[in-house]
């Protein structure tokens, strides 16, 4: 009923619009375009077209005359003084007209800016109520559905996803199977007198699934599911954006239970500062989507289901109990998890019998569901470059690498001299890691120059999962990122522009130690930084005075040269082996863990 009055009330609205722009056209363009017709000429041209009888009529005006020639065309000029005109016009036969002009019927003239354009705007808007009324109209809809919700809706039977396609992700897929026990069974919950949370918030890193599992609660369930993205609420016209929030509700309302997923959703629901000139837009649809999801009881069958990669932006009013009553933290998974994650993506292509998961979901420690999938992919890729039917245990591994440092650059070519530097370089990465007990044990190294713009690299593996690390881990580990440099300044007596990566990591985790971990004997356990985005790469600002920010660069210089002199004693003590290992590096090219461990630990 009310979208009735709606279409009837933006219909009579069209129309009265259109007829003041016909009216305004009429008494304001019209005039104006006719007198672009006009042509202006001097009074002597037009004696001249008098004398020899070119002109058919002639309006004589206040301030100006008007004219025609025998062919219809309207000409002007100006008043002068001349008692001898009208004599002079008669003599020549010139009819005198009031309406020049007007050359036109006024029958017509009538039709063409009356009736035609009344006809042409009220089959305009015939069509668009029709329209209106066929997508269901009403003030969410507006003028070509602008304020409706255009949320893409996925059943079960069309993406198939279920908890068996979503690995690595034990503890979130626990907590989410609990709303799909509700969906099924809600009278088991009733009874005891428990509600369902209203909204659930999935948080994490890109590319852990946080959007895959939203549509797995779909799939078990078997409910319909809206699927819409933050940034789909905010439009250009103020209002727009809270009237897609209502009518995504009311959808959602009606085809109850259902489950209502909004992506990225820190793109509407970002804290309100109170600044005035801010985005209102923005505003208002947050607004919206709080009343909204007040108005209805949590025994509706109505599941929210969010996900961002940045919770702590969010407005409190929206991450507050009775709306967004859980959050499911979807983390980077482990070594278990990983393996998991690659035997799922792997039953997607064909592979050789025999295939060692563990080992590579070692060598692809701290990786996202989404890259374990694209290396799964980028080994069947190599696979079909290869001319086999089927991805080995080598195409895994090569397809990490890629994944880690890009493809293998064909045709760059160092010369003898940076070959060997490079050797050196990546030997001492390896010694100075396999001399230190707590570092990861070798897996690879290659001075082969990938696409990244690395001219080599040395790869360790951590044999297990590690939740905490030690400040001599720490320590240990700064020193294999200086050993690289070490090796340098030992073998060839200079130093090179190639470790500038080693230098940033390690300056970045030496100032981590003392300002967030607390490991400097001068400061102690004080927060001197604060992280924000922590699942978007960490960004950090340092909280202190600038004399104190002195002194944590003079701890930071401090600790790198500790370091990087016990790289430099760690290289000395195995000259021998440094430059062995480095010339078979620099004939292989590549080698591998066991053959960088066989010759190390070789009797000389």
């Amino acid at each position: 009923m009310k979208e009735g009055k709606d279409i009837k009330k933006f219909i009579f609205s069209f129309y009265g619009i259109m007829l003041i722009c016909i009216i305004l056209f009429n008494l304001l363009l019209l005039p104006t375009i006719k007198e672009m017709r006009i042509e202006e000429v001097g009074y002597d041209q037009f004696i001249s077209m008098t004398t020899s009888g070119e002109i058919g009529e002639v309006e004589i005006q206040e301030n100006r005359i008007l004219f025609t020639d025998a062919e219809g065309k309207i000409y002007e000029t100006g008043i002068v003084n001349d008692p001898l005109l009208v004599e002079r016009l008669t003599e020549s036969g010139v009819k005198f007209s009031s309406k020049i002009i007007e050359q036109t019927s006024p029958f017509l003239s009538f039709f063409l800016t009356w009736i035609l354009p009344i006809l042409l705007f009220s089959l305009i808007g015939q069509i668009i109520s029709r329209q209106m009324t066929k997508h269901g109209g009403g003030g969410n809809s507006m003028m070509f559905n602008m304020g409706q919700s255009n949320a893409k809706v996925y059943v079960q039977s069309e993406s198939g996803i279920k908890f068996a396609d979503v690995a690595g992700e034990d503890e979130a897929k626990e907590s989410l199977a609990e709303i799909v026990d509700y969906l099924h069974n809600p009278k088991k919950y009733e009874e005891i007198g428990a509600k369902m949370p209203k909204g659930v918030l999935l948080s994490g890193p890109p590319g852990t699934g946080k959007t895959m599992l939203a549509k797995a609660v779909a799939g078990e369930a078997n409910v319909p599911f809206f699927s819409m993205s933050g940034s789909e609420f905010v439009e250009m016209f103020v209002g727009m954006g809270a009237s897609k929030v209502r009518d995504l509700f009311k959808q959602a309302k009606e085809k109850a239970p259902c489950i209502v997923f909004i992506d990225e959703i820190d793109a509407i629901g970002k804290k309100r500062d109170g600044h005035i000139g801010g985005n209102d837009e923005r505003e208002q649809t947050l607004n919206q989507l709080l009343t909204e999801m007040d108005g209805f009881s949590g025994n509706t069958g109505v599941v929210i289901l969010a996900a961002t990669n940045r919770p702590e932006s969010l407005d409190p009013a929206l991450t507050r109990p009775g709306r967004f009553d859980r959050r499911v933290p979807v983390e980077l998974p482990d070594l278990q998890g990983r393996e998991a994650i690659l035997r799922v993506h792997s039953q997607k292509i064909k592979t050789e019998p025999g295939i060692d998961y563990t080992k590579i979901a070692r060598m692809a420690s701290g990786a996202s569901g989404a890259e374990l999938a694209n290396i799964v992919n980028e080994a069947a890729l190599r696979a079909v470059r290869q001319g086999r039917n089927c991805a080995s245990q080598a195409d895994m591994e090569e397809s990490i690498e890629v994944v880690i440092a890009g493809y293998q650059k064909k045709n760059a070519i160092l010369t003898d001299k940076e070959k060997m530097i490079v050797a050196y370089h990546e030997i001492g990465h390896a010694i100075v890691a396999a001399k230190q007990t707590s570092s990861a044990p070798v897996q690879k190294i290659t001075i082969v120059p990938r696409t990244s713009g690395a001219l080599g690299y040395t790869m360790q593996v951590e044999e297990g999962n590690h939740y905490l690390m030690s400040k001599e881990d720490l320590e240990n580990k700064i020193a294999t990122y200086t050993g690289g440099r070490a090796a340098e300044e030992i073998a060839v007596g200079s130093i090179s522009t190639g470790a500038s990566n080693d230098i940033e990591q390690a300056t970045k985790l030496a100032r981590a130690m003392i300002t967030r971990y607390g490991m400097s004997d001068q400061f102690g356990m004080v927060a001197l930084e604060t992280v924000n985005n922590s699942y978007l790469g960490g960004d950090s600002s340092l909280v202190c005075s600038s004399q104190t920010q002195t002194e944590i660069d003079e701890l930071v210089v401090k600790v790198l040269k500790e370091q990087y002199e016990k790289a430099k004693n760690i290289l000395l003590e195995n000259k021998a082996k440094l430059d062995e290992l480095s010339k078979f590096l620099y004939e292989r090219e590549t080698i591998t863990g066991e053959e960088f461990m066989q010759i190390l630990n070789a009797d000389s």
